[in-house]
């Protein structure tokens, strides 16, 4: 029995149709369709991760090999209508088989076919790389290169004054014909040519045998957001090649037979104690920083009932022109008063600690938990911070069959927030969009709270006291001081990185140390801030599927002593490491001091050496005019 398209696709799932089935089997056929179906959508999510790979690796190599085509022009010595050839082999590879593998490709298993064609494209690739390791380094033309002597060589001498050394370096050595083939100008650009001819091939099944077989398996609603899920990934791809091509760039072509400034340079970086030391302080600090003001937004909105906007408005408005203004009146304290290395230093620290004490003064403006009836409080208004599926449910509301899922909160008379109307035991409503009103509520009535007239509520949270929004505004206070007194550090310490090490060496030690940074800080440090603080939270959202969602409510004191705590533990910790650093740094300081006497007694030794011959040669000369 021959099988039409759709059934051809179908056999890339094992689902295979072969003599007529009997009645039994005719049963069994829908059980038997369903569990291919769903062995197909499994599988379908492990094509999508290798696509997605395949897609931002070949967008990757395309986009380095547009970046380095200068490099490969020099390198080779070629002209410019040879690397365009050598460009243009990639496509020239590509249309040679993209008809054949779109058409065929469809017929035959697609994901071995974009395998096979993976595998080609990493063939090719490598061949490409290959060149570097077969010829010899490379010629510069320039005269100082030649010159591997202790003696200057000048670059116009006349050839009457020119010595036998000096011509025996201008001169070049013969190459044999043999030679040649390792040279710079030599065809070895072919092989170039032939591994971006094999990448062009390789490339050629990937997009069109993709997309269609993503289209054919995939949910028709699900389709279009799998493509565009693999489509933005291969968009990374070009901006990592032209970025790698750009630290490629930077370095020299012989990369192992020239002494390059990185691993002795590295080395001498990691042998200097107190970079070290100041790499290890920074990770430490930064990993507070960044959970400070990943999270710092949602603090104010638990911790003070302020909302998202006016969150993020007032940090805005008051944390980042303190940060600016202590940075100017820091550079202005420096030149000012002069600082020496150590003066520098001790500025650094002080600043620190200050800005840390004033950071301690966030555990005293507090403000009590929302009344959250089940989770904060119990329907009678006692002190409650727990949260289970029943403590939910109440005397109050057991009539109504509530859901305990559900999270739509209201404000009861009593002061008290109810997860949903529902639960407050809200009989009827009036009003709409957010102008509506609850009305007989049951469980607004409590003898203990003695609360009479109106059982009514409306949506929304019930606002904090009016003590949490003067402890707010201590908050800011508080936070303009700290950010404004931990601004005047931060351009010490960046003289402290440096001056502590070798001039040549300041860009590449300030690339490690942001390197390092990034990695170890602002990776992680909002990842365990916020599981963290995961499990201070008391009420956690649904979904419409039925998974967890969003935390609703937070217990606000737990999520005060986890997100403080856990910030000034990460930056006292680091004070600590200030001890060792400031010693080492002064011992440093006190060597350099004494190196720089030294050299200047040296100095006006030397000064007064000449001094000396001068006067006598003067005497010398007097009593030779008085004996004339």
């Amino acid at each position: 029995m021959s099988l039409n398209s759709k059934s051809g696709e179908k056999n890339e799932c094992s689902f295979k149709v072969q003599n007529l089935p009997s009645l039994k089997e005719t049963l069994e056929t829908p059980i038997r369709a369903k569990k291919h179906k769903y062995v197909c959508c499994e599988n379908l999510k492990v094509f999508l991760l290798g696509l997605s790979f395949a897609y931002f690796s070949k967008a990757l190599s395309g986009s380095y090999m547009k970046s380095v085509i200068t490099q490969i022009e020099r390198r080779f010595d070629i002209s410019a209508s040879a690397i365009g050839f050598i460009d243009g082999s990639f496509e020239i590879g590509n249309l040679l088989v993209i008809v054949f593998t779109s058409y065929f490709g469809a017929k035959l298993h697609r994901p071995k076919i974009i395998g096979i064609g993976c595998l080609v494209m990493a063939i090719g690739t490598i061949i490409t790389a290959m060149p570097h390791f077969f010829m010899g380094r490379y010629k510069y033309e320039s005269i100082v290169t030649l010159n591997n002597a202790s003696s200057s060589l000048s670059p116009c001498l006349r050839s009457d004054n020119e010595n036998d050394e000096t011509k025996a370096l201008r001169e070049e050595p013969a190459l044999e014909e043999s030679d040649c083939t390792r040279t710079s100008g030599s065809f070895m650009w072919i092989i170039v040519f032939t591994g971006n001819l094999l990448r062009g091939i390789g490339e050629a099944p990937i997009v069109p045998l993709g997309m269609s077989y993503i289209d054919d398996f995939a949910k028709p609603e699900n389709s279009g957001f799998y493509i565009a899920c693999v489509q933005a990934v291969g968009i990374i791809g070009p901006v990592l090649g032209f970025l790698l091509g750009s630290l490629c760039a930077r370095l020299y072509v012989d990369i192992g037979m020239v002494d390059l400034d990185f691993v002795p340079s590295l080395n001498v970086l990691l042998r200097s104690p107190i970079f070290i030391l100041y790499l290890i302080i920074s990770v430490i600090s930064f990993n507070g920083f960044i959970g400070m003001i990943t999270f710092k937004p949602k603090y104010i909105e638990q911790q003070f009932g302020q909302s998202a906007s006016k969150a993020n408005l007032l940090i805005g408005l008051t944390n980042i022109p303190a940060l600016a203004m202590g940075i100017l009146v820091s550079g202005a304290i420096m030149k000012k008063a002069k600082l020496s290395f150590i003066g520098i230093f001790r500025l650094a620290i002080w600043t620190s600690v200050t800005a840390f004490m004033f950071n301690l003064l966030f555990f005293i403006f507090t403000c009590e938990n929302s009344k959250v009836a089940g989770l904060t409080v119990t329907y009678d208004g006692n002190s409650q911070v727990s949260y289970k599926e029943d403590t939910l449910n109440s005397f109050c509301n057991s009539d109504c069959k509530c859901s305990t899922k559900q999270w739509d909160p209201v404000c009861g008379e009593n002061g008290i927030t109810y997860a949903s109307a529902c639960l407050a035991g809200c009989q009827t409503s009036t009003g709409t969009g957010k102008n509506t009103v609850f009305l007989n509520c049951t469980c607004t009535l409590s003898a203990v709270l003695s609360v009479t007239g109106n059982s009514s509520a409306h949506l929304g949270q019930c606002p904090k006291h009016d003590d949490c929004s003067k402890m707010f505004i201590y908050y800011l206070a508080s936070g303009i001081a700290g950010s404004f007194i931990a601004a005047l550090s931060i351009t010490p310490f960046s003289v402290i990185l440096l001056r502590s090490v070798k001039p040549e060496l300041k860009s590449f030690a300030i690339g490690i140390h942001t390197l390092c940074t990034r990695t170890l800080a602002g990776i992680p440090a909002p990842v365990y801030f916020g599981t963290l603080i995961d499990t201070t939270c008391l009420k956690w959202g649904t979904l419409p599927c039925g998974r967890r969602g969003a935390c609703r409510v937070y217990d606000t004191k737990s999520f005060r002593f986890i997100f403080l705590g856990l910030m000034s533990a990460l930056r006292a910790f680091g004070f600590l490491l200030y001890i060792p650093m400031y010693i080492v740094a002064k011992k440093e300081f006190n060597k350099s001091e004494k190196s720089d006497e030294t050299d200047m007694v040296l100095g006006m030794m030397n000064v007064n050496d000449t001094d000396a011959d001068v006067n006598e040669i003067n005497s010398l000369d007097e009593e030779k005019q008085t004996k004339l």
